[in-house]
């Protein structure tokens, strides 16, 4: 018997609700998924209910992403996790980003032992990762760009969490955000990092090399005759 071989491979969210990038950027079939956040969904001018949730994440799936990721809200635990649970009821294949604080932990951990699955964002910091892969958390999501702005190590920091990942066995994957520009996902990917999420501009820039360009337009003359 043939045994089967699992093949890994990177996995890359767009990081976006505006449906024309969606239209853009998702037949490339670089993208697992789509990723969102209320400052995410104010940017594309959709408010930020449950309602306008469950139309995007419909449309999301019809276009055959694997996974959407929505983050819930509120000022407590029990917002946190009544407005999770709601969004991980509208598909199997929601995932539901949860802040790391520390209400946002108990949120986490409540809608986990529920069968939720659970990004942990707003991530600064080495020692959240830990956090996030000790309540069982599917993703940990550090801001690169972010931490960099701030005048911290992003590049450090987010070696530091897969570090640690690996080392504790865990199977929380460390998906990176606030990423601006391709030479990043090179740095970090480098490093051993795999999962990532990125604006549309970004996505651009993947396939912003002129040699790359010339070449294929040499190929297209050459096939022309």
């Amino acid at each position: 018997m043939t045994e089967m071989i699992q093949t890994i491979r990177p996995r890359l969210f767009l990081d976006s609700a505006d449906r024309a990038a969606w239209d853009e950027w998702l037949p490339t079939g670089l993208f697992h998924g789509i990723t969102t956040n209320p400052t995410i969904l104010a940017n594309a001018g959709v408010a930020n209910t449950l309602a306008e949730l469950s139309r995007l994440s419909h449309i999301a799936f019809e276009a055959d992403v694997a996974e959407f990721q929505a983050q819930t809200w509120g000022r407590s635990s029990e917002a946190l996790i009544d407005n999770g649970r709601v969004i991980a009821a509208l598909d199997p294949r929601m995932v539901v980003k949860v802040p790391i604080t520390r209400e946002g932990a108990i949120a986490a951990a409540t809608l986990k032992a529920e069968g939720v699955r659970i990004t942990m964002t707003a991530v600064y910091a080495a020692h959240q990762a830990l956090s996030a892969a000790a309540i069982g958390a599917d993703y940990v999501a550090p801001y690169l760009g972010r931490m960099n702005d701030a005048g911290r190590d992003g590049y450090g920091e987010i070696a530091a969490m897969q570090e640690i990942i690996r080392a504790s066995g865990s199977e929380t994957r460390v998906l990176v955000a606030s990423l601006r520009a391709a030479d990043d996902l090179v740095r970090l990917g480098r490093l051993g990092l795999d999962t990532f999420t990125f604006s549309p501009k970004v996505a651009a820039s993947l396939f912003a090399e002129e040699l790359t360009e010339a070449a294929a337009e040499v190929f297209e003359k050459a096939a022309e005759g």
